[in-house]
């Protein structure tokens, strides 16, 4: 099955949604103590991807063997995940890790493509 996963986030909370075929889930959640108002926007963002990807796994709406069309807003994040550009950032490099170790273990097919802001669908939910 084919997905399209959009997520955000922001120094408070993140959010993803995925649409596949006709169906589409929506979620928020506010940042662990830990991250609450201690990491960047960018950080946000890679846990975003990974919460959301760990999260659709789990609600068996993402399976083994899927393709899953990842919309990236910042062209950074863009390059460092479909390009392999190198970021010296530890936090971020974690949180790739367990992305990798995901798409990994369940054999997901993964896309990246770049959009504009306006365009992510997750964004309204952080509002």
């Amino acid at each position: 099955m084919e997905h399209t996963y959009y997520f955000d986030g922001n120094t408070k909370k993140i959010s993803w949604t995925i649409e596949s075929n006709e169906t589409r889930s929506d979620q928020t959640r506010i940042h662990t103590e830990d991250y609450y108002e201690k990491i960047s926007v960018e950080q946000s963002k890679y846990v975003a991807l990974h919460t959301g990807i760990f999260w659709g796994i789990g609600r068996f709406i993402i399976k083994n063997g899927d393709m899953v069309n990842i919309m990236l807003d910042l062209k950074s994040m863009f390059e460092h995940l479909a390009e392999n550009k190198t970021i010296n950032d530890t936090f971020v490099n974690t949180r790739v890790g367990f992305i990798r170790q995901l798409v990994d273990q369940r054999r997901l097919v993964i896309k990246y493509q770049t959009i504009d802001q306006k365009n992510n669908k997750a964004t309204a939910l952080l509002a």
